[in-house]
């Protein structure tokens, strides 16, 4: 794995399931992100990381082809990002809940999973999956902050997507949900599905099978969790990180 930010693509034999070469996004003049390179093999959880500010957002909508790039290219699934053919291979869940207010938990899941041609069972185990099946008839109007980030989590989930792009989908959970969640996350890499997670908490980095660590619209570095503590010279991720950061502008003055 390459600690620096021209990650090496696996190898040919592997499937890929995101692919970015040389993106770049610009707005109103100011660079977002710069000379992006990494490749994610399938079926693998690959945390997102870094500061606000750094374009973790404005890389993930790049991936599910809703951000207009200003260079570069940017493939999922073999395809290029926002191709229609990959409307039902790609769930993308945003830190604003992305739900009918007026309707309860379950019928949003169902209209949501009958896109995807999943039927009422289907939203059950989705339900389930997040832990709302006593809220399952609640309006999502009279939800708490949590329960409509799983919710939209469940959304998401019901289409049983082969990329899913969460971000910061573990924010305001209490710890016993957030580690349940991570176990289900495990469960659907396992099963072939590939995890793109943004989060601000190191210690969630764990999880991951590689990180992408971002500064300034950089690609600070590519490398798996171990390698980031041995790299940032702590076992404490969050040190970690913070060293690798310091190393970088130490590098850069």
């Amino acid at each position: 794995m390459s600690h620096t930010a021209a990650a090496q693509p696996p190898s040919a034999d592997t499937e890929r399931g995101v692919e970015v070469e040389k993106l770049n996004v610009t707005r109103h003049g100011r660079d977002i992100l710069r000379s992006i390179n990494f490749s994610i093999p399938a079926g693998q959880i690959t945390g997102l990381l870094g500061p606000s500010g750094s374009g973790k957002t404005t890389l993930m909508r790049a991936i599910v082809g809703v951000q207009r790039i200003t260079s570069g290219s940017v493939r999922v699934l073999g395809r290029p990002a926002g191709h229609p053919s990959l409307r039902h291979d790609v769930g993308y869940v945003t830190q604003a809940p992305s739900i009918y207010m007026d309707l309860s938990v379950e019928a949003n899941v169902r209209y949501f999973g009958a896109m995807h041609s999943r039927k009422r069972e289907d939203a059950r185990k989705a339900i389930d999956a997040v832990d709302l099946g006593a809220l399952a008839h609640q309006k999502a109007a009279d939800l708490s902050g949590g329960e409509l980030s799983r919710a939209s989590l469940a959304c998401a989930l019901v289409s049983e997507p082969k990329l899913l792009v969460l971000d910061e989908p573990t924010v305001g959970l209490d710890p016993v949900l957030r580690a349940d969640l991570w176990q289900r996350f495990r469960s659907m890499a396992d099963a072939g599905t590939t995890l793109l997670i943004s989060s601000h908490v190191m210690e969630e980095a764990s999880h991951c099978s590689s990180l992408l660590l971002l500064r300034d619209g950089g690609l600070l570095a590519w490398l798996t969790p171990d390698e980031l503590s041995r790299q940032g010279r702590s076992a404490d991720l969050e040190q970690a990180f913070l060293h690798v950061i310091q190393q970088s502008e130490a590098t850069v003055a």
